[in-house]
């Protein structure tokens, strides 16, 4: 967790800045427009020192009030300067800080599909939940407030090393070492504290991916009362975080002593030389500039620098390393699993469509397998009904067919290949899977029902296919083929009807349906799985109605202890369960 050695900072150092230089290269109008706002920031700054020496020198000491006054007038006017320079450098912030943003929420996004496509079995990134919500935000406000605050000590500097230039070159002499001793001693606590924070945002995504693992097997793990060992590492990463905010303590308050340093000392370096000042020639209004420079400009631009740079930019640095880290492999590159093809036949009898041996699956190790033991096999061309309690693993079941889940023991092979893995480009050519929350994207009609097909298709065909679905209507309501689709404008049951009319027309030999059909009325649902069973190929349906199982040519009951396959006809003679939920059924109808 806190084991990054130096020369990893110096490569998230260097990561960070390479990303950092091309983010700024591209916004080069940006940057002009900050630095010419800035300038008028500088010119403030300038006139806020040199004012008040010459009201002094040639005005109030020398015995003219009117003059006094007049360049104390015109300090005024520089303050308003200072405040419209401000305006116009916040339009300019915005034009760096919002793309900033957008881009981290495109990488966070990209990184976790990347993730989820190269490991489909694995657990979710919960760490992307933190990157995309809290640590963007926080990525955002501080390259905010550094930008603003570095851009107004350069600026500001600027303008108070020229004014005290101006006024007696000895002055600077007298003043910048403080200065830089302060500024060295600042510099050496960035690194530690960037380690520290990087240490401290592991501790915080780990302790998010274990919360997820263990909200996903929690029912299991309470009725195995195992509670305390589960929850045992996640108290060791509170341990963690702990342990990390009292090193973070100790730095920042080294910080601190170093931001008195560089804010105090000049001061008192200039206060207490001002007698040999005097001495050299120095005029009292040179040193009273001096000091107005020291005390309205220079240092609390310096400590307002010190203190955004300890903080936000080392929390900057931090967070934005989490975005540079590689990306996972591409769709077609890196680790993946294949999608293999089914050996050829060695006889002339078809490889099953599907075929579970042994196959066992729990969502932990420890958690109690929703599935056991299970063998099935589902020839070509079959209608398969699964059927089953809520909870009892049906989704589990349709999700290890299509892929996304590896089995914990057993194997399932679609088509004679193994099911894990997914294709490298477009839609997979050996399954489609629906789930109960149908996918309807922003774009035209003809794109959703074509979505799952590898190539273009006909248009008599598209019209056909959704004629044969019923959901021929749907299409002439919602403008025709060619027309845009709101996916926020349809109600659950349209964009069910549209996902089985792609579906229907992608080529894939298997199709799965998890509920998919539950927001369609009783009619509706028979017209669209009859159409799907009479298309070439193999369905396997999730049931949500038992009328669902009564039109398969098999029947798969999950009741928890045993699994038991036959048709209709049979099971209510061998399973109690079965027999139950048709009887429900019979009474309802």
């Amino acid at each position: 967790m806190s084991g990054h050695d130096g020369h990893g900072g110096h490569g998230t150092w260097r990561r960070v800045s390479r990303e950092g230089r091309r983010f700024l290269r591209g916004r080069p109008r940006s940057l002009r427009r900050l630095a010419l706002w800035s300038l008028l920031e500088s010119a403030h700054t300038f006139l806020g020192g040199y004012a008040v020496a010459r009201a002094l020198d040639d005005g109030f000491l020398a015995g003219r009030t009117g003059t006094g006054i007049g360049w104390l007038g015109v300090a005024g006017a520089g303050a308003l300067l200072g405040a419209l320079a401000l305006r116009g450098v916040f339009g300019g912030l915005a034009d760096l800080v919002e793309p900033l943003r957008d881009g981290l929420v495109r990488r966070s996004v990209r990184q976790a599909i990347g993730r989820a496509v190269a490991d489909p079995g694995r657990a979710g990134d919960t760490g992307a939940v933190s990157r995309l919500t809290q640590q963007t935000e926080m990525a955002r406000d501080s390259f905010a407030g550094l930008v603003l605050i570095a851009r107004s000590f350069v600026f500001t500097a600027l303008g108070a090393l020229l004014g005290l230039a101006a006024l007696d070159p000895v002055l600077l002499v007298l003043v910048l070492p403080a200065l830089l001793l302060g500024a060295a001693g600042f510099l050496a606590t960035l690194h530690p504290m960037a380690l520290v924070q990087r240490a401290a945002l592991d501790a915080d995504e780990a302790l998010a991916a274990r919360a997820g693992a263990l909200a996903a097997g929690l029912r299991d793990v309470v009725a195995c009362g195992g509670g305390a060992s589960a929850g045992a590492p996640a108290e060791l990463l509170i341990a963690e975080q702990e342990r990390l905010a009292g090193r973070l303590a100790r730095w920042t308050a080294l910080r601190t002593l170093a931001l008195g340093v560089a804010g105090r000392l000049p001061v008192v370096v200039l206060l207490a030389g001002t007698p040999w000042l005097l001495g050299r020639g120095v005029s009292a209004g040179a040193v009273a500039g001096a000091l107005t420079y020291l005390v309205q400009s220079l240092l609390p631009a310096l400590d307002a620098l010190m203190t955004a740079v300890g903080a936000a930019g080392t929390r900057l640095l931090v967070v934005l390393d989490r975005f540079c880290d590689p990306d996972p492999a591409p769709p077609g590159t890196g680790t993946r699993v294949p999608v293999q093809a089914a050996p050829p036949a060695a006889t002339a009898a078809p490889a099953p469509a599907l075929e579970l041996r042994r196959v066992r699956f729990a969502y932990g190790p420890r958690a109690h397998p929703v599935i056991d033991g299970l063998d099935l096999v589902v020839g070509p061309g079959e209608h398969l009904a699964v059927v089953g309690p809520s909870g009892i693993g049906k989704s589990t079941l349709t999700a290890l067919i299509a892929g996304l889940l590896p089995p914990g023991g057993g194997t399932v092979r679609v088509a004679g290949a193994p099911a894990e893995g997914v294709p490298a480009h477009g839609p997979d050519v050996r399954r489609t899977l629906l789930p109960q929350q149908a996918y309807v994207f922003t774009g035209t009609v003809r794109e959703n029902l074509t979505h799952l097909c590898p190539g273009p298709v006909p248009r008599d065909e598209v019209e056909r296919a959704a004629a044969v679905l019923g959901a021929d209507g749907l299409v002439a309501r919602l403008g025709g083929l060619d027309a845009a689709v709101d996916p926020g404008r349809l109600s659950p049951g349209e964009r069910q009807h549209l996902a089985l009319t792609a579906a229907y027309l992608s080529p894939a030999p298997l199709l799965l349906l998890d509920e998919a059909t539950c927001h369609l009325d009783p009619r509706t649902e028979e017209r669209a799985e009859r159409a799907l069973a009479e298309r070439p190929g193999t369905l396997v349906v999730v049931a949500h109605r038992i009328s669902s199982a009564a039109r398969a040519d098999r029947v798969l009951v999950l009741d928890g202890t045993r699994a038991v396959c036959g048709t209709h006809a049979e099971l209510p003679a061998r399973s109690p369960l079965y027999r139950d939920l048709v009887g429900l059924w019979n009474e309802r109808g």
